[in-house]
Order: C-alpha cells, then sequence, then structure tokens
C-alpha cells in the first residue's frame, strides 16, 4: 500500500512539472526537470532509508525516527508494532518472575539443571538443603557440588520413578528426599524436601510401640507365670507362698492399670487443642489434697511441706491441673532417697503464677534434661520400676502446660536434688 502511494505520488509530481516546463522551455527541458526532481525525491527517500539503518542497528530501546510523507506511515506502522512486542515481553518478563516467585516459596527446594548437569537455576530453600548459592554455584556442575556416592549413582542410573532418601548430605542431621523430574530439551528439575522431622516422628512411634510392649510385657509375664504356677498345682503351696504370690500379682495389675490410664490421659491430651471445660481451679484446696496424696505415698520417709504464698486462682481443667501437680509432686517421692525434704510452693513472682517442687533427691545430670519430657525416657530405668514409675508422667505435665499456656523449668544437679517449676503467665489467672 505504501509503495503503491509513493509511485502514484511520483507519478503525480512528474506530471504536474513536466507539463508547465514543456509548455515553456520544450521537451528537453521537461525532461531534465523532471529528472532532477525525481533525483531529489529519491535523496530524500534515501535519506529515511538511512534513518531506518540507523535505527535497526543502534541499541534496541532506541527511539523510532520522525518521518515525512509515507515515511511518517511507514515509522508510524513500525512503531506501533515494536510497542505490541515490547508489551509482549514485559508480560512474559512478568509472567516468568511470577513464576519464579512462586519457585522460591515453594516448602521444597528446586534446582534446575541442562543436559550437562549444569546447573541453571537454585531457589532458597535447596540453598539451604546442599549448603548452596545461586550466586556463586549457578553454571557449575552438580556432581561436582553434590558428590555424596548415593546422589551419583542415583543420578546416573536415568530412572527417577522412585525419589531417593538422602542422608549424610552437607547439612548435618538434615534428611531429603530427592526426585528428578525431566522437562524440555534435556531439562531436569531437581526437587528435594526435608523429612528429617518425619523421620524424627516415625523414630518415636517405633521406640513408643517398643517402649509400650516391653512395658506391658514384663507385668503381663509375672502375672500370667505365677497364674499358672498356681492354677497348675495350688494345693502344693502353703498359704503364705500363695498370699504373697496374689499379691506380686496385685501389684503388677496395679502397674498395667497405671500405664494404661496413663497411655489414656497422654492420648487425650496429644489429641485435643487447647484446655477444654474451663473452670475456676483454686490453688490452696488443689495443692493441700496433692499434699495428702504426696504424703500417703511417702508414708512418712520424707519430709514434705507445701507453702502457698498467694492463695490465687487458675482458670483451666481442674482434672488436668491436679494431674500434673501431682505427677511432679509424686516423682519428687520417688526420687528422693527416704528422709530426704520436698518442698511444695505456690507463689506469684514477677507477674507470672509458680507451682515448684524442689526435693533433695537424687539429682539429674545435665545431659539428661532436654529429653526428661519425651515419652518413657527414663535416667535410670531399673530405679524407675523399682518406684513404679511409668515413664509418662513428665510427657503428662508437659502437655498439660502447654494446654494451659505454661512452661515446665528444670533445675538439677547430680547428688543435690532437682526443682521444677511449672510458670502460668497472668492471663491464667482468674478473679
Amino acid at each position: 500500500m505504501i509503495l503503491a502511494r509513493t509511485l502514484w505520488l511520483l507519478l503525480a509530481f512528474a506530471c504536474l512539472v513536466f507539463g508547465p516546463v514543456v509548455f515553456f522551455y520544450g521537451l528537453s527541458w521537461g525532461l531534465a526537470a523532471v529528472i532532477v526532481c525525481l533525483l531529489l525525491m529519491l535523496c530524500w527517500h534515501l535519506l529515511h532509508l538511512r534513518q531506518l539503518m540507523g535505527w535497526l542497528e543502534g541499541p534496541l530501546d532506541n527511539p523510532l525516527p520522525r518521518g515525512r510523507g509515507v515515511w511518517e506511515i511507514a515509522f508510524a506502522g513500525l512503531h506501533r508494532r515494536v510497542r505490541v512486542r515490547l508489551d509482549q515481553q514485559q508480560s512474559l518478563s512478568e509472567t516468568l518472575k511470577r513464576f519464579m516467585r512462586a519457585f522460591e516459596a515453594l516448602p521444597d527446594g528446586v534446582i534446575a539443571y541442562d543436559r550437562h548437569r549444569h546447573i541453571d537455576w537454585i531457589n532458597e530453600r535447596a540453598e539451604t538443603h546442599f549448603a548452596l548459592s545461586a550466586a556463586t554455584d549457578r553454571g557449575q556442575a552438580l556432581t561436582n557440588l553434590i558428590r555424596h556416592p548415593d546422589f551419583v549413582s542415583y543420578l546416573d542410573s536415568g530412572s527417577y520413578v522412585e525419589p531417593l532418601i538422602y542422608r549424610g548430605g552437607r547439612v548435618d542431621g538434615m534428611t531429603l528426599m530427592l526426585q528428578i523430574i525431566p522437562y524440555g530439551n534435556d531439562q531436569n528439575l531437581l526437587v528435594s524436601r526435608d523429612i528429617s522431622q518425619i523421620e524424627r516422628t516415625e523414630t518415636m512411634r517405633r521406640d513408643f510401640i517398643a517402649n509400650v510392649s516391653h512395658e506391658l510385657k514384663t507385668p503381663l509375664t509375672v502375672v500370667a507365670g505365677f497364674s499358672e504356677m498356681l492354677s497348675d498345682d495350688y494345693e502344693a503351696y502353703g498359704e503364705a507362698e500363695i498370699k504373697h504370690y496374689l499379691a506380686l500379682i496385685c501389684e503388677q495389675n496395679a502397674r498395667m492399670k497405671r500405664l494404661i490410664e496413663d497411655l489414656l490421659t497422654l492420648s487425650a491430651l496429644e489429641s485435643g487443642g487447647l484446655a477444654q471445660n474451663e473452670e475456676r481451679v483454686e490453688m490452696a484446696p488443689t495443692l493441700n489434697s496433692i499434699l495428702a496424696e504426696v504424703r500417703a505415698l511417702s508414708a512418712g520417709r520424707h519430709q514434705i511441706t507445701l507453702t502457698v504464698e498467694t492463695p490465687s486462682v487458675l482458670g483451666g481443667c481442674a482434672n488436668e491441673l491436679r494431674s500434673a501437680f501431682s505427677n511432679l509432686a509424686g516423682n519428687a517421692v520417688r526420687y528422693t532417697p527416704p528422709g530426704g525434704r520436698i518442698d511444695l510452693i505456690w507463689r506469684e513472682y514477677q507477674g507470672f503464677g509458680e507451682f515448684v517442687v524442689a526435693d533433695s533427691g537424687i539429682g539429674i545430670a545435665a545431659q539428661h534434661l532436654p529429653r526428661l519430657t519425651e515419652r518413657f525416657y527414663r535416667v535410670d530405668r531399673s530405679r524407675s520400676r523399682e518406684t513404679g514409675g511409668t515413664g509418662l508422667g513428665l510427657a503428662i505435665v508437659k502437655h498439660v502446660l502447654t494446654r494451659h499456656h505454661a512452661t515446665l523449668e528444670i533445675e538439677s544437679e547430680p547428688g543435690k536434688g532437682s526443682r521444677f517449676t511449672a510458670r502460668f503467665p497472668g492471663r491464667c489467672f482468674r478473679d
């Protein structure tokens, strides 16, 4: 269209010039005038063409030159196409940025690499998983940075249907599940997921099942053994022996009952959220009742005192709080030798309510303190069984306090006793 318009303009211009010149000066002068005009117009077009070539050879962000006549139309069309292309590029750039932000926000690590295993891109989570840096490691060979034999074998196998469980990497204590996803033209994604917590939970589950089985097996063995013995030949035993065996059976039955009750309590606490059935719990009568219980458990072997500095009222579940406080006080009785001292204290201190159980017992070494609230964790298994503990008491205490927004602080030193403090924030108090 532009070429046709240009030709028509040239033809019209030649007619306008050729007619008058021929009329006044003759044919030769008319032809000369047309030739001169055509040359001038050719120069004019060459000038605009030079401007266009200069723009094409220059930087991509250079503005289009301004033209006149048909060149103005041509430049306007080019300008429109350039603007459309820039808009498309900007849209693609924004889309790419959104995808990159999405990959950065993923909870999994992602590494993109090419067929030569050179890293194209790394997100922040992958940097953490493999101790890499996007700034310095991009372009490096993946196997030069992650040299673990299991990973290299997995990469070389070419079969990525099943993920790889990757342990012993560059970050201590971290277990990763790796999956390679091929895409595009010989491109691959290495996706990593931190399953360290899942593995720890699974280990705790296995240990829990093993411990429960062990704790139930021992009393069941005793009960079954004495029951079979008495049922096979009851008359062969004297009355005193029979009473002794029956007492042992009752003792082991009571032990299994305590264990099952503690398991049910712990299960209910772990499956629940915040404390339910909140009520007013007056600390003075509650702790006096617990004092009577622990004195009965002690049977006069310890000096036990209770001090209620402030007659406070807590908001929460009375049964749960009573269970937690009883476990703390009962543990002090079990792990304090005869003649020792146990102090139960309730006080309000710096805006907190504190229930303190201090004893002069055997104490606990520092390396055991972080694990005391784990289920079935015992510093001394043989002594725990002798004292009748189930290994769940402090786990119950921890969950009860958590449900009541409270914390447990433990101070202890071998041979010098222990101090357990249940600390409740001010918002737990009730008027």
